[in-house]
């Protein structure tokens, strides 16, 4: 990824938090997004946000682009809207599937969601494929951000050969693919002051609505008494998706020893300075398959990557990553045509 901070944004952390925050994400006005709600296999549910093709698009079959958010994110998360204003620049339908309980509703079942949940994420896949196919539609690319791009790598491991059934491209950007090395990085220091409070300020409130649902689910005082994530997922989230325990759960919901199973085109970005993620846990280029492109920029930030003079703009990844996926997952062949990166 050819990407370089401006010199006003120095550091993982301003580089995320600006982002996040304060960075335009679109030109012009914001994403109307149409929902759909999906029964799941087991009963419940899943939201998922469309913003349909443009109608004036020159593109005959337009591609679907599907984007897996991250840890308490959603459709209104600043990545997701950048992505959003991308698709529609390229011609392209887009997608934003909810984890459940991240659209703003309480799932109904006894179970939320996790780093590594690629039989979900195959399941939303299969289905975005039927349903794009019936519509006329072209090839579907998929993109995870943080942990839905490791819950994204994850299901392309499993599916391997059959993955490009269903998807022409992924992608995942500023993954935990070691989600041991990032849950120890986000426990520690300023991370936990900061980002593991704000994470928790919400995850905390879910988990407490799902033991009203199902009184006796887990330990309300351990979680309670929670002031990590380790502990969070030791107490609610390893239990409830039918781990162990944390150790279990980062173990095997991690990504970065599957990455050489992968069988269909994937790019796996990570900034060398994410605060989230040690670069010395970053995938090297002798522990990923023939199909993995590793971009590691050494700026950027977690889901950052800001560009231009001040507020900036959060637009270049999403343009970058897009355009990759286009162009390896077969779309600029049915017209959509990628453009260089703004500054």
């Amino acid at each position: 990824m050819d990407y370089a901070a401006p010199r006003w944004l120095p550091g993982g952390n301003l580089q995320t938090i600006w982002a996040a925050l304060y960075a335009r994400r679109f030109d012009g006005p914001a994403p109307v997004y149409r929902r759909e709600r999906w029964t799941t296999p087991d009963g419940d549910f899943v939201d998922v946000d469309f913003v349909d093709a443009p109608a004036s698009a020159s593109v005959a079959r337009p591609p679907l682009l599907v984007l897996f958010h991250g840890l308490e994110g959603s459709s209104r998360s600043h990545y997701a809207e950048a992505f959003a204003a991308f698709a529609a620049s390229r011609g392209m339908a887009f997608a934003v599937p909810h984890f459940r309980g991240c659209s703003g509703e309480l799932n109904l079942a006894p179970r939320a969601y996790h780093s590594g949940d690629f039989e979900e994420i195959g399941w939303i896949l299969a289905r975005m494929r039927e349903q794009h196919v019936l519509r006329g539609g072209g090839p579907v690319l998929a993109a995870g951000v943080s942990l839905g791009g490791n819950a994204l790598m994850r299901w392309a491991s499993e599916a391997g050969d059959t993955a490009a059934r269903t998807v022409s491209a992924v992608a995942s950007v500023c993954a935990p693919l070691d989600l041991a090395a990032g849950g120890d990085a986000i426990g520690r220091g300023f991370n936990r002051l900061v980002y593991t409070r704000m994470f928790l300020q919400t995850m905390k409130p879910k988990a407490l609505a799902k033991l009203a649902q199902f009184p006796g689910l887990f330990d309300r005082d351990r979680l309670l008494a929670a002031r990590d994530l380790y502990t969070f997922d030791d107490v609610f989230t390893a239990p409830l998706h039918g781990f162990r325990d944390t150790e279990d759960y980062w173990a095997r919901g991690s990504a970065k020893p599957h990455l050489d199973r992968i069988r269909v085109p994937a790019l796996v970005v990570n900034a060398r300075n994410d605060p989230f993620i040690p670069a010395r846990s970053l995938p090297r280029p002798g522990e990923v398959g023939a199909h993995v492109t590793l971009w590691q920029p050494g700026q950027g930030g977690h889901v950052g990557f800001p560009m231009g003079p001040p507020p900036a703009h959060v637009r270049a990844m999403p343009e970058q990553v897009g355009d990759w996926l286009q162009v390896h997952g077969g779309a600029l062949a049915d017209g959509a045509g990628a453009r260089p990166a703004r500054e």
